[in-house]
């Protein structure tokens, strides 16, 4: 497996599609990098050369593109900014609700979690007054 920046990029795959399991490079990324170093997006990841492997790293750093550990302390920075400020995006962070004006009532199961149940009596004797 090829090694680029600290990540380990899957060696069967196409170069292009490889380069996307770095956080911070998605396919147009991607393709804008092999674009500038004339490399062919058909190309295994395990069939590169040392010198591919360079001049890959070099246009991600050249172009200044943020990825991984930094991209995500800038991600998880402007999220406290936004908490901080009380801005109604950071409520919604922190509640932990979706952000984006999506609706509530129905859905947004993944921001919330599993259903709480509230106020149903599961003992049908303690509701006749039996218990």
């Amino acid at each position: 497996m090829p090694r680029l920046l600290g990540v380990e990029i899957p060696a069967d795959k196409r170069i292009e599609a490889s380069l996307t399991y770095i956080y911070g490079i998605g396919l147009s990324t991607a393709k804008r990098i092999l674009e500038q170093t004339n490399i062919d997006p058909n190309l295994r990841a395990k069939d590169l050369t040392p010198q591919q492997l360079n001049e890959i790293i070099h246009a991600i750093t050249n172009n200044k593109i943020p990825i991984e550990g930094d991209l995500r302390r800038e991600v998880q920075g402007n999220l406290k900014r936004l908490q901080a400020i009380n801005s109604y995006r950071g409520i919604r962070h922190r509640r932990g609700l979706p952000v984006r004006g999506q609706r509530t009532s129905t859905n947004a199961r993944t921001r919330k979690g599993p259903r709480k149940t509230v106020g149903v009596i599961r003992n049908p004797e303690a509701k006749a007054g039996k218990v």
